[in-house]
């Protein structure tokens, strides 16, 4: 019976009622703890849910009885097509939702149906309900995870979801569907603020030891208003850590012409999506403003006011991070053009681009040590407010970091 069963599985769906033997439904409960197996649950001949497998169950079906639970705090419900898709990080299948008065029965609207019973034993068996909402916040190891941050981790990884590579990584899934987006940006119409560039051969001979400074590397929350950074000083960071030295052009036949940039510090794929906009309040030889760096000509140009609200509202977390409630002397604002590294990358494009903006402020950190400045990286930004100064849609560039720069206050 149970070679009949794998034959018949092989060529399509089979439909096996409650009434079936022991041989068949041991055979389908191993298929599908072992995560071999798609489970479709019917009545009278109409799909409710489906139990979709990505990997192995955590333990064997249980035998369907009274089930009774909350959902996962983890659990989400999207939709896919005509259908809505339970996803849980912690689970090991998604729960694929055919009939709304399933939806209804998981948000507590359907609690009476037939199946509702038999819908949350599979559910608490999947993971996707537990039976004490308590239980995910009283443990420390659920309660210290938001569940975006837990999402966000399983599914910019490589794990139970992303082993076959199929739409994982630099798939370079939109050619031939989307243009890419260009390596220079729009630039804002503002007459270019040119900066002093650096001798970096003086610098190859003249520069602090790479050891000297990573040991004296230290976060500065106390600057100096008295004697502020200076437009050389501010070139000199930029420059060294931002300037774009080149674009290759690369052209294969059948792909799209892919433009590749080089700067100092390294991007995956040689993509470099960041920019980098300096919001001035005191800098010696620049004018205050929020301007963009043009890493290509090193120039500054005004994007608006220091005075606009919305380059208000940027500087103004700033006071958290600084020492009694002070505002930056310079604060670089790093944004990521998104669309440049999401063309090609599939699911993870978002966890690569901050890693890149770790990397660049490891650099400006470093850099503005060796030159005697300060800096600190702030944890967060006002993203809105990025996006109002700017004018750009967030969904094609938007604020992933910040880092304030100036001079250190002398110490007692």
């Amino acid at each position: 019976m149970q070679g009949g069963l794998l034959k018949a599985l092989n060529a399509g769906p089979v439909t096996v009622d409650a009434s079936a033997p022991p041989p068949a439904t041991e055979l389908l409960s191993r298929l599908l703890t072992s995560g071999a197996l798609q489970l479709t649950v019917m009545r009278d001949d109409v799909e409710l849910y489906s139990l979709r497998p990505f990997r192995a169950a955590s333990s064997p079906q249980p035998d369907a009885g009274p089930g009774t639970g909350v959902l996962s705090r983890f659990t989400i419900l999207r939709r896919d097509g005509d259908d809505f898709v339970a996803e849980n990080p912690l689970s090991w299948c998604d729960v694929v939702v055919h009939d709304p008065r399933v939806a209804a029965a998981i948000s507590g609207h359907e609690a009476s149906a037939d199946f509702a019973s038999h819908l949350w034993s599979d559910l608490l068996w999947t993971g996707h309900a537990v039976a004490d909402a308590r239980s995910e916040s009283d443990e420390f190891t659920t309660a210290s995870w938001s569940p975006h941050e837990l999402w966000f981790h399983r599914r910019s990884t490589v794990g139970d979801r992303g082993t076959s590579w199929a739409h994982f990584g630099p798939t370079r899934w939109a050619d031939g569907k989307f243009p890419p987006i260009p390596a220079v940006p729009e630039l804002f119409p503002a007459a270019a603020v040119e900066l002093p560039s650096p001798d970096l051969d003086r610098l190859s001979l003249s520069d602090v030891p790479l050891s000297q400074v990573m040991e004296s590397r230290v976060s500065t929350r106390h600057f100096d208003d008295a004697s502020p950074i200076t437009a050389t000083e501010l070139g000199e960071l930029l420059y060294r850590c931002a300037r774009t030295r080149e674009v290759r052009t690369i052209e294969k036949p059948g792909t799209a012409l892919t433009e590749l940039p080089s700067r100092p510090y390294p991007s995956g794929g040689s993509i470099y999506e960041l920019e980098v906009y300096p919001v001035i309040r005191n800098a010696d030889g620049i004018p205050a403003g929020m301007y963009h760096y043009d890493s290509i000509e090193h120039a500054l140009r005004l994007v608006a006011d220091r005075d606009d609200p919305a380059v208000q509202r940027l500087l103004a977390p700033a006071a958290l991070t600084l020492a009694d409630g002070e505002l930056p002397q310079v604060m670089l604002v790093l944004a990521a053009r998104v669309g440049r590294i999401m063309w090609a990358y599939e699911q993870m494009p978002f966890a690569v681009i901050l890693k890149h903006v770790g990397v660049l402020t490891q650099s400006l950190y470093l850099t503005a040590t060796a030159m005697g400045l300060g800096g600190v990286a702030q944890g967060y930004g006002d993203t809105a407010a990025f996006a109002a100064a700017t004018g750009r849609n967030e969904l094609t560039e938007c604020n992933v970091g910040t880092f304030v720069v100036g001079r250190p206050r002398p110490t007692a």
